[in-house]
């Protein structure tokens, strides 16, 4: 197992570095910057900045509100194409960067990434920075898929600098010709923000406390147990996951299946026909949105994440600091979060029999499965530290204003 002082250090950043300067991080919604991006915002916070976080709203916002030295600015912007929505969003966006002269405008999620880079260009902020955490257009057809895929182009070219959250990631939109290879960067090895190691890690967890989370769900203290973490949805391979789960239960009777996250409502797959289908199978657990969902983790065998596309899959490494390993889908994102055969095993995406046998191998030999999980806590830990990589972005961000002095 690795310690801390197998960590990475993160970069030394001068504590003023970034004193006054406006920063604007806008997202979708609450949500996603409560669960991905509120180490990262308390850090830039105390390193001088003055910090925005511009969402959609939402019942997160009090966690946000609650950050230290921070504002809440609540703009609404829809997930989904909403012309007259998008529209309005787009002018209280301009607006609010215009009045409030801000010096770096920061991104995140495809349609908050649109209207800011659009936003943000027009009002004259000298610093327009993205992060891309996935593409929505890869399995879409049509129209909308070049719509939505135009949409990342736009956002390759009105930013100042865009980032990917792997390598993986970066190199395809560079194939795809969506930004110039000389535009796109990783910071670190990858992730959105790293891993919070004092709040994932195992030892965290008393055996009572094990036995308890078990007792919740009426999990037998010794019975396998496989985790999904994230958003319940076609996309993230639900339906190969209880597919295979079925075959899992035919040799494995023991085995349950637990899912920590919400139903999609815009995904497609109508909410409650998705929970009739995963409650139709024996031993399946529905625990919904958690704000610890290291406590599952701490109870979990096998991390499963079939997705067809992910950015990078900061799921993975959540888990991987908790010693669980990841079987997963083949794709870019996944395959920089998961080193195969070593902290988890990649199998083809939408392939249920793949899946099933992959999660039976990894069930069936604790030896192995052990292995890679205190091997995937090492990475994670060596390459994905919090401190590690909210310390490299900082200092992305302080190197505007050393090279150039504050606009």
């Amino acid at each position: 197992m690795a310690d801390k002082s197998e960590t990475q250090q993160p970069p030394v950043v001068p504590l003023d570095a970034l004193l006054n300067v406006r920063v604007a991080r806008v997202s979708t919604v609450a949500f996603f910057v409560v669960s991905q991006l509120k180490r990262q915002i308390e850090l830039l916070s105390a390193s001088g900045a003055q910090v925005t976080v511009v969402t959609g709203g939402g019942s997160e916002m009090a966690s946000l509100e609650a950050i230290p030295g921070i504002n809440c600015v609540t703009i609404d912007i829809p997930r989904s194409i909403s012309p007259w929505r998008d529209l309005l969003a787009l002018l209280r966006l301009y607006l609010f960067f215009r009045r409030g002269h801000i010096d770096i405008a920061h991104s995140t999620t495809p349609k908050a990434g649109l209207l800011t880079a659009i936003a943000a260009f027009l009002a004259g902020v000298p610093i327009r920075l993205h992060t891309f955490t996935g593409q929505p257009w890869v399995n879409m057809k049509g129209v909308r898929r070049s719509l939505i895929r135009g949409g990342d182009r736009l956002i390759g070219k009105l930013n100042t600098r865009c980032y990917a959250d792997s390598e993986g990631q970066r190199q395809f939109l560079v194939e795809q010709g969506i930004i110039d290879d000389k535009q796109l960067f990783v910071i670190g090895a990858g992730s959105l923000a790293g891993v919070d190691g004092e709040r994932f890690n195992p030892a965290r967890f008393s055996n009572e406390e094990l036995i308890a989370t078990r007792q919740t769900l009426d999990i037998p203290e010794n019975a396998p147990v496989i985790l999904f973490v994230g958003r319940i949805t076609a996309d993230k391979g639900v339906h190969e996951l209880l597919e295979a789960f079925r075959e899992i239960k035919a040799r494995q009777s023991r085995a349950h299946l637990v899912f920590v996250g919400r139903f999609d409502s815009d995904s497609g797959i109508k909410g409650e026909i998705c929970q009739d289908k995963i409650d139709s199978i024996r031993d399946t657990h529905i625990v919904g949105h958690t704000e610890c969902p290291e406590a599952y983790m701490a109870i979990a065998d096998i991390l499963c994440l079939p997705s067809y596309r992910e950015g990078f899959g900061t799921v993975v490494i959540e888990a991987a600091a908790m010693e669980v390993p990841t079987v997963g889908s083949d794709i870019y994102g996944l395959a920089d979060a998961v080193v195969n055969g070593e902290t988890g095993i990649l199998v083809p995406p939408r392939d249920s029999a793949a899946l099933a046998r992959a999660m039976s191998i990894l069930l069936a030999d604790e030896e192995q499965r052990v292995k890679m999980g205190c091997a995937a806590r090492q990475r994670s830990r060596m390459l994905f530290d919090a401190n590690l990589i909210n310390g490299q972005l900082i200092e992305e961000y302080g190197n505007f204003f050393c090279s150039v002095g504050k606009p």
